[in-house]
């Protein structure tokens, strides 16, 4: 549904084109190339995008589907591409470039190694990098920790909002991504989510949520400052789902997400403004917190830009591997 105009708002402000490539009567490879208008009118730029790209491990298959995209962008008077980049951030992201014997998250991407060399052998350079982490967590929370999350809620009047139903949410539905839009406003590749995305992304994703996991911090006041929301991972429910929800493919779903032993980080998001005064840390404990009730041992973090030092810094106060690497190709006409 993602690449069907009528059902991806995304197309109010972007333009899309998808091919399939064919070889000897079957089918080999997919390549998508789309101009997000409204980034590139945040930027100044008339920078494409290509997307999806799968394919056989064929140099004459993988050129044909990247230069078509390429010359579709340019007659569209783009001046460059990147990618593989989707519609939006919440979109698929990233070419997979190294950790490839890990189980992939519901949230992430997985590639084949080769594809690394068909793109770069085409002319693609790095634009940048994202990490992810997997973190183990520690059977209890230090102390310090505990009282350090008690002075942040007493010095700037903070309060953490839980969740134990989905309807509980709703009414902060909205407000999660209106945080979103001024948290991840300078960041690459990120364009405001209008009011019919935001609908577009509740409907997708808050049925599959464990409301337990989703954490909310407001002001005295009620405004929301930050969010965090972790995902039950269903990456082996889905293998063990095989494909499909039925006849009993449902089971192994449902008890992923309820009696979950490793979270994905779906999502955080914080004020800017707000950043400064511990809320990322008090989200984090809260959230960890819950995770050690309900006998979580592993948590995958989403993608980090590689130069987000801060982020980083704190996914290191754990014990934790640096695993996977995600990468941003670019290429100048």
């Amino acid at each position: 549904k993602s690449l069907q105009p009528e059902n991806n708002p995304a197309y109010d402000f972007c333009e899309a084109k998808f091919w399939l490539a064919k070889k000897d009567g079957r089918y080999v490879g997919r390549i998508g190339a789309i101009i997000n208008h409204a980034y590139n009118k945040k930027t100044g730029e008339a920078i494409g995008r290509f997307s999806r790209f799968e394919c056989v491990n064929d140099s004459e298959v993988a050129n044909e589907l990247l230069k078509t995209a390429v010359d579709w962008l340019k007659q569209k008077g783009m001046k460059g591409v990147m990618g593989p980049l989707g519609f939006s951030n919440l979109d698929t992201q990233g070419l997979l470039v190294e950790g490839f014997d890990y189980l992939p998250s519901i949230a992430s991407v997985y590639h084949k190694p080769y594809y690394q060399k068909l793109i770069e052998d085409f002319g693609f350079v790095k634009e940048i990098d994202w990490v992810e982490f997997r973190l183990s967590i520690p059977n209890s929370l230090p102390e310090k920790v505990v009282k350090l999350n008690e002075m942040i809620k007493q010095r700037y009047a903070l309060k953490v909002v839980t969740f134990t139903k989905r309807e509980q949410m709703v009414p902060y539905s909205k407000k999660i991504f209106t945080v979103l839009n001024d948290a991840f406003a300078e960041l690459p590749f990120v364009a405001p989510m209008t009011e019919k995305m935001m609908d577009f992304f509740i409907k997708k994703y808050f049925s599959m949520l464990n409301p337990k996991f989703v954490k909310v911090v407001t002001e005295a006041n009620g405004d929301m400052v930050g969010f965090i929301i972790g995902l039950p991972s269903l990456s082996e429910a889905m293998q063990k789902a095989k494909g499909s929800l039925f006849p009993f493919g449902f089971i192994h779903i449902l008890k992923a997400l309820k009696k979950p032993t490793v979270v994905d980080l779906l999502l955080t998001g914080i004020l800017p403004e707000k950043q400064g005064q511990g809320v990322p840390a008090l989200l984090i404990a809260e959230l960890q917190q819950t995770m050690i009730d309900h006998g979580v041992k592993y948590v995958e973090t989403t993608g980090i830009f590689e130069n987000n030092n801060k982020a980083i810094t704190t996914w290191k106060s754990y014990e934790h591997i640096q695993h996977k690497r995600r990468r941003c190709y670019k290429l100048m006409f």
